[in-house]
């Protein structure tokens, strides 16, 4: 062969190939969400006056951090293939599960904590094991994990207290302690921050490390894109897709405790409802309903639109009422948004 040949040659292969920076760009996740958080970011500094200033945007990040602390997880075990209908009541159980231990047992409530993060963990890894050992769909799965952990919160918070409440904390020792830890507010530039939004930076921060950079990312990615060719080549699916669970139940735990030490006591029918509004962030963030694709970041730019969105329409003063309506039509265009942003990427190909 001669040197031109081998030039030639070399110049063909798709394996020293570069890629485009713009080929880069599309190929991302979250570009569809980026896009979707600017014009929603645009829209309402128009429309509310109030909506660009330092303590309404704290708010903001507040409303975005309390879903997005939970958006992550999810997010990650779409990206898995897989669904968790019981992470909404889950937030309410691991708040129950503190209070309820700290209160009846006169313990510190740090006790309560533990317990808390023990148990919830363990209704985590029975997610995970009854998915890869019934082979039921997830859906199935963590429907009757919902109805349950619905039940049990009501049921054992009147037999235990008497009423569909907790008894107040606030006075018990610890108290202090866990408040700073999951539900202080620090000052930064005379503008309050909620410590739940640093709680959601790291979250989305160690969720990107784990998907880009090691190896039980790659898992996640080749068990939601073909959990039976990744199965063949070695990839550990049951243990994957429980350790997904298991990170769905953490989440929810950071989410119960800061929900207790927020407000002191827990509602048992507090939670119902919010796991859909975790899988429209991620959803909305760039991760597909078949699994295989996403980003933590989406996930949290999902959250963020979310939290937008909720403030927004309250600093434009406008009637609350229209909130769903309008997180509906941003899950249609931000799905349609991803799905042009993926064509285009597959065509630059």
């Amino acid at each position: 062969m001669s040197a031109t040949d081998a030039t030639t040659t070399a110049g063909t292969d798709e394996r020293i190939l570069r890629t485009s920076r713009l080929r880069k760009l599309l190929s991302r996740p979250e570009l569809g969400s980026v896009v979707g958080a600017v014009a929603v970011f645009v829209f309402f500094s128009l429309a509310a006056d109030s909506f660009l200033r330092p303590a309404s945007l704290s708010t903001v990040l507040y409303a975005a951090s309390t879903i997005g602390i939970m958006a992550v997880p999810v997010a990650l075990l779409m990206i898995g293939g897989e669904f968790d209908l019981s992470a909404g009541v889950l937030v309410t159980s691991s708040a129950l599960l503190s209070s309820m231990f700290s209160y009846q047992m006169t313990a510190n409530v740090w006790v309560g904590v533990g317990v808390s993060l023990l148990v919830t963990l363990a209704i985590g890894a029975f997610n995970g094991f009854m998915l890869t050992r019934t082979r039921l769909p997830s859906f199935i799965i963590t429907l009757g994990t919902f109805l349950m952990l619905t039940g049990m919160n009501l049921g054992f918070t009147k037999l235990i207290g008497g009423t569909v409440s907790t008894k107040t904390i606030a006075d018990m020792e610890g108290f202090p302690s866990a408040h700073a830890v999951f539900a202080s507010t620090l000052t930064v530039g005379g503008v309050d921050i909620k410590i739940t939004i640093l709680w959601w930076l790291a979250l989305v921060a160690v969720a990107s490390w784990i998907l880009l950079r090691t190896r039980a990312g790659n898992w996640i990615f080749a068990v939601g894109g073909n959990k039976e060719a990744a199965r063949a080549v070695g990839v550990p699916v049951a243990r994957t897709k429980t350790g997904l669970y298991m990170g769905v139940a953490l989440g929810a735990w950071i989410a119960g405790q800061h929900l207790l030490f927020s407000y002191d006591v827990v509602q048992s029918g507090e939670g119902v409802g919010n796991e859909l509004i975790y899988i429209i962030a991620a959803v909305i963030g760039g991760c597909l309903i078949t699994g295989g694709y996403g980003s933590a970041v989406g996930s949290a730019v999902g959250a963020f639109i979310f939290g937008m969105t909720s403030k927004g329409i309250v600093f434009a003063e406008w009637n609350p009422d229209w909130f769903k309506f309008f997180l509906g039509a941003m899950l249609l265009l931000a799905t349609l948004l991803n799905a042009w942003v993926r064509k285009r990427a597959e065509a630059t190909t």
